[in-house]
């Protein structure tokens, strides 16, 4: 019988009444006990009190019988004080006479709408940390008023349901920081993906989101990964186009999380960073009808099965563990705690995209996401709907003109024989500048100023990308064309009559060598060669022999410049670095931007990254051992493999430099130079090396103020360097002194390359 009893007893036990989660937290804190004790106590994880008190999950027997017995014990000694009575509501204000009844009353205006909060989001196990700000700005706090009149409300009884799909509390609320400028209404979050973009995967199951979330997770193998993610976890990202496609969500795998889903420490395939065929991780995936992408199994990892009904069933995965995150793009980010790691993840996530894979890859999918290639268009014959072009968009792949392409391209490959090194005449070459003058070309003056001072453009590529038209469809080739700057191309033309200052690099090669004949340019690089003939009234007439235009034109990367602007010019504004600050307050808080915030530090080095990623993977080369010269590789296949655009940035990128030199040799001369002539006085301001967009000049003194013309008004020179943090304005690179400038030249090294103490080519610009 006493058997009976027991199993009555605990019967009862697991369907014990439990208080509020508010007053769990209240009376575990009111005894002075932690988390970790109750947990260690229950002989759970701390992560699941977390959820217990804030109402995520609830407790199951037998833990559910000992946790009710413990709240009830510490309620006897710390009871909740009652209620304080209310104010008595103020007395009715005087009435106005009543109209005549046959006179209607006129409708009183509608109440405000109350503040909108969140709409409840489906089922998930989760907890949240302790409430803190991420890093921009989102806080997730258990039972929160939304404003100092509003009182707290009681947290509504979680429905019974299964363990693992216990519902958020429906009163946690998502507030945000005042803005640093102006503030803006927040955007109330899909509820889709109400958990953000992504998740950070550690060895006990923990899922660290965005906003402090933690979500429990009890996928212990890859398959059931998946499985959960996509139908529990909330996770992915709206689409960035209407016509677009929504972001997969993407699960970031620790050390130990990897070791626990069966992944080993390290590929064997050094070369393919891939799984072998036969692992059984991918054995399971096959049996679970998972597929991969061409790529494989590596540290990004895409797992999905077909779109059905329009559908995507898509993860992606990046295992830290395998090299996911770049040093060279992320810094020291794989090693950070990942809550820290899903901060910085999730605010790049955020200001510009959930990352695919490298920097470079992030860069390109960008492009895509923002200007999809097709769209839906109704078939006027059927009323059904089909797959069309969007306007301005890249819709299908093309072949590049000969000189575009690289040499192992099929277009090149079937021109001439393999190993045969193209002339100028044969190749565009538009590549950014590295470059140092002749040491003999030192002039007295400038051997008499004790500094050189490096200045660097602010993501130069991205500023060239601003308003840049380029070539949507194919290349049409013309012969003996008449030059028209609006039209994106490539000119076969002799620049070599133009003659700059020989203490000046020429603007039409990379090295700053003059040309000696023809040869290929993009359209930036012709265009400004016809500016330099009508502003200096040089002696020169041009006349293109040939050219590969494209009619079919538009300023496609307009919203990738502008969504990257923002969000460079956002994490700088979270640097401490924000637009309007005087040069001088500009300079000193760059000096310590970088120590103010080291999350904010990896999230700036990775968008400047992705932007020179991105213009980079539009000539993606062909990669692995199997590949044989002059056949096509995957890249090729895509609309974004675009290396005439890729040549037209880079090209607009090297002009927008040389036009701001000679501006800066126009303000610091005492005399101009007669028309005719592209030359300089003595004293103008030269620099003495270039690298892409690093300057070094020499100076009178350490800082760029020593350096940079300004007006008698005390305003930049028109046309110069200016300093500041928009694309396009310039920052202090570094200093030396005179003596190791002219022993680099000497050498002939680059100064550019080193003036910032490390190499300048690895920095991320």
């Amino acid at each position: 019988m006493s058997e009976l009893f027991d199993a009555v007893d605990a019967l009862i036990a697991g369907q014990s009444p439990l208080p509020p989660t508010a007053e769990r937290e209240r009376l575990r804190k009111a005894h002075g006990l932690s988390q970790e004790q109750v947990a260690s106590a229950l002989k759970v994880r701390r992560a699941t009190v977390v959820s217990w008190e804030n109402g995520k999950t609830e407790p199951r027997p037998p833990q559910r019988e000992a946790y009710a017995r413990l709240l009830n014990q510490l309620a006897e000694l710390y009871p909740a004080e009652p209620p304080k009575p209310e104010p008595a509501p103020p007395a009715p204000p005087v009435q106005a006479p009543a109209l005549p009844a046959q006179a209607p009353l006129a409708p009183s205006a509608p109440a405000p709408a109350p503040t909108s909060e969140p709409a409840p989001v489906a089922p998930v196990a989760g907890r949240t940390v302790p409430p803190r700000p991420d890093y921009h700005g989102v806080i997730i706090r258990g039972a929160e008023p939304t404003t100092a009149e509003q009182p707290p409300r009681r947290p509504t009884p979680a429905p019974k349901t299964p363990a693992t799909k216990a519902p958020v509390r429906a009163s946690t609320k998502v507030t945000r920081t005042p803005a640093k400028t102006a503030t803006a209404t927040a955007v109330p979050p899909d509820p889709r993906f109400a958990n953000g973009p992504l998740g950070v995967l550690d060895g006990d199951g923990s899922l660290y989101c965005v906003g402090g979330l933690v979500l429990d997770c009890p996928a212990t193998t890859m398959a059931s990964l998946v499985e959960w993610t996509l139908d529990e976890s909330r996770l992915g990202s709206p689409r960035l186009n209407r016509n677009g496609k929504d972001g997969d969500p993407l699960i970031v795998l620790t050390d130990a999380a990897a070791q626990r889903l069966g992944l080993p420490p390290t590929l064997e395939d050094r070369r393919g960073l891939r799984l072998p065929e036969g692992h059984k991780v991918l054995k399971q995936l096959a049996k679970a009808h998972w597929q991969l992408t061409r790529r494989g199994f590596g540290p990004w990892a895409r797992i999905y099965r077909p779109a059905d009904s329009g559908r995507r069933r898509c993860v992606q995965f990046a295992v830290l563990p395998w090299g996911a995150l770049d040093a060279r793009s992320w810094g020291g980010a794989d090693h950070l705690p990942p809550e820290e790691l899903a901060v910085v993840l999730g605010t790049f996530a955020r200001r510009v995209i959930t990352p695919r894979g490298s920097t470079a890859v992030s860069g390109l999918e960008l492009m895509t996401a923002l200007r999809p290639p097709t769209r839906a268009v109704r078939d006027e014959a059927s009323g059904g709907w089909l797959s069309g072009p969007v306007p301005g968009s890249l819709t299908e792949p093309v072949d590049p003109a000969p000189p575009e392409a690289p040499d192992e391209h099929p277009v090149v490959a079937a021109l001439f024989p393999r190993g045969h090194q193209r002339t100028p005449a044969e190749v565009l070459d538009e590549e950014a500048y590295e470059w140092v003058r002749d040491p003999q070309l030192l002039t007295d003056a400038e051997c008499e100023r004790p500094y050189a001072v490096g200045i660097d453009v602010n993501t130069a590529f991205l500023a060239a990308a601003n308003r840049l038209p380029v070539g949507l469809g194919a290349p049409v080739h013309v012969t003996g064309p008449a030059f028209d700057k609006t039209v994106p191309g490539s000119w076969l033309i002799d620049l070599s009559g133009i003659e700059p200052d020989p203490r000046l690099p020429s603007p039409f090669t990379p090295h700053g060598v003059r040309p000696e004949g023809p040869a290929w340019y993009a359209t930036p690089t012709v265009a400004y060669a016809y500016e330099l003939i009508a502003t200096y009234r040089l002696p020169v007439t041009l006349a293109p022999l040939e050219a590969w235009v494209r009619p079919d034109s538009g300023p496609y990367l307009d919203p990738w410049y502008k969504h990257l602007s923002e969000a460079y010019k956002e994490t700088m504004a979270d640097l401490g670095i924000v637009s309007g600050m005087g040069e001088g307050e500009f300079l000193t808080a760059m000096t310590t931007h970088k120590e103010t915030d080291p999350g904010m530090g990896t999230v700036l080095s990775a968008i400047k990254s992705t932007v020179k990623g991105g213009i980079g993977k539009l000539r993606e080369r062909p990669q692995g051992a199997s590949y044989k010269y002059g056949e096509r590789w995957p890249a090729l296949e895509r609309p974004t493999w675009r290396p005439d655009i890729r040549a037209a940035v880079i090209s607009a990128a090297r002009i927008n430099m040389h036009r701001k030199i000679l501006r800066t040799a126009l303000a610091t001369q005492s005399s101009p130079a007669p028309d005719g002539h592209l030359t300089f006085g003595e004293d103008a301001l030269i620099p003495v090396a270039l690298l892409s967009d690093c300057a070094v000049y020499l100076s009178d003194g350490p800082s760029p103020l020593d350096v940079l013309p300004h007006t008698p008004e005390g305003k930049p020179a028109p046309g110069s360097f200016r300093l500041g943090v928009s694309p396009g304005m310039v920052k202090h690179e570094g200093t030396q002194d005179l003596l190791w400038a002219v022993q680099m030249l000497d050498a002939g090294l680059n100064p550019a390359r080193h003036i910032k103490g490390n190499d300048a080519a690895d920095d991320g610009e």
